[in-house]
């Protein structure tokens, strides 16, 4: 599976008033590896940077005087990320940013080059209710360094987000557990070795009079029945 992990730099933040892209970068990750195959180009918008967007990422209109403009890299974005399945933290600002771009040169929708789209910024609120969830604080969480993380940059934040996703996503590739496989450093199966039986210790009796005991205690302190007592009586 063909994945690209994407992040635009942009001079302010609304294209419908003008506001233009001035960075793309994605990284690639094909079956969740990374491969090197990185896309990144900086683009002369043609007008300045709002002063809080050249606050954010640092890029002056005369750094950016010499790039190529939109339309001389559009085909170059386009043939990149053609059906893989895009990943962007807070999507719909980095897509309203390149759907605009692409309409402006009659093209079809950015969104439409791509295979699906997977917006992290929404699996982390489903993951994290509540809690800050911002490039940084994602990568505070899941312990990946963005110490060098001076300014904002899209190849940079892009880096940053693949990290971030892999560790978001990683689990268990299996939910079995009747056999332990052994396997050799060329990836072949040495030996299947079944696991020991599972044993199941039961509560003496005085154990059990000290729960019974516990839960009564928990009783008089909520002045009725606790949840966990309610549980018992259920069962």
């Amino acid at each position: 599976m063909r994945q690209i992990v994407l992040d635009t730099e942009t001079t302010g933040l609304n294209p419908r008033t003008g506001d233009r892209v001035i960075e793309v970068g994605c990284v690639e990750l094909v079956n969740r590896m990374l491969t090197g195959n990185n896309f990144h180009v900086y683009i002369n918008p043609e007008r300045d940077s709002e002063e809080g967007a050249l606050a954010v990422h640092g890029l002056t209109t005369e750094f950016l005087s010499d790039k190529p403009r939109f339309h001389e890299i559009a085909e170059d974005l386009r043939a990149y990320i053609q059906g893989a399945e895009v990943i962007i933290h807070n999507a719909p600002f980095d897509l309203g940013f390149l759907n605009h771009e692409f309409a402006r040169l009659g093209l079809p929708s950015f969104t439409e080059h791509c295979g699906s789209v997977i917006d992290t910024l929404v699996n982390a609120k489903e993951m994290r209710p509540g809690k800050r969830n911002s490039l940084d604080a994602l990568c505070d969480h899941y312990g990946v360094s963005n110490a060098h993380r001076k300014l904002h940059g899209a190849l940079l934040d892009a880096e940053l987000l693949a990290d971030v996703y892999l560790s978001m996503t990683r689990g268990q590739n299996s939910l079995s557990m009747d056999v332990e496989v052994e396997v050799s450093s060329d990836g072949a199966v040495l030996e299947a070795v079944p696991l020991g039986e599972v044993i199941v210790l039961v509560a003496d009796e005085s154990e059990s009079g000290a729960h019974e005991a516990l839960l009564s205690g928990l009783d008089k302190a909520v002045k009725g029945t606790c949840v966990w007592h309610s549980y018992v009586v259920a069962a």
